[in-house]
């Protein structure tokens, strides 16, 4: 249970924070960096799903990747220790990365294959999932950074569920360009060198 009470609290004037078990780190630490980050992706879909009301199936995939979001952000704020803690922390299951797996193909299944890459574009929808996709991947690569350094360790269930949903929101912003009723706009496509005549 999370009670907010007092929404300042002058803990973090020196420039710290709180990890979930109490720890205290500077703020530009990269498991800060992190979970901050995959705090954004979480906006970001929220920005999306002002425009995602006439497509009722994928707005409740996007509703629940952002209550699961907030659970991937308590994992990564309760590092991985060898001391028992006393509650037990919350962490992403394979079962959810599995779950976007399924949701990936359903969609996709009613996309043409692609022949080229495509613009981060199209409808409102399509655009912010473009950009939540890039904040996600950024999400990853400090995930990765994380992994590395001494003394740090993150589940494995926690980065394949960034990647699988870097990748759901790409085929997510695909399917709504398309639209539900598969009668949309469709991708905006890339043509490699396209604008070379124009500057001649």
């Amino acid at each position: 249970m999370v009670t907010l009470n007092k929404i300042y609290t002058k803990s973090g004037d020196k420039g710290t924070t709180a990890l979930a078990t109490g720890e205290r780190v500077p703020k530009h630490a990269l498991r800060i960096e992190s979970y901050g980050t995959t705090d954004e992706t979480n906006s970001v879909i929220g920005i999306a799903r002002l425009h995602t009301g006439t497509m009722p199936k994928l707005d409740a995939m996007l509703g629940r990747i952002q209550n699961e979001l907030f659970d991937l952000g308590a994992d990564l704020a309760t590092p991985e220790k060898d001391e028992k803690l006393d509650y037990e922390p919350l962490r992403i299951l394979d079962t959810q990365v599995t779950r976007l797996e399924t949701e990936i193909d359903e969609m996709n299944a009613a996309l043409a294959p692609l022949r080229s890459f495509i613009l981060p574009g199209g409808t409102p929808a399509a655009a912010y999932l473009h950009l939540a996709r890039t904040v996600c991947r950024r999400a990853e690569r400090q995930v990765t950074a994380l992994m590395e350094l001494p003394h740090e360790r993150v589940s494995e269930a926690a980065l394949k569920y960034l990647n699988r949903l870097s990748d759901f929101l790409f085929v997510a912003a695909r399917f709504a360009n398309l639209g539900e009723d598969g009668k949309g706009p469709g991708d905006v496509m890339w043509v490699p060198g396209g604008t070379r005549e124009s500057v001649k």
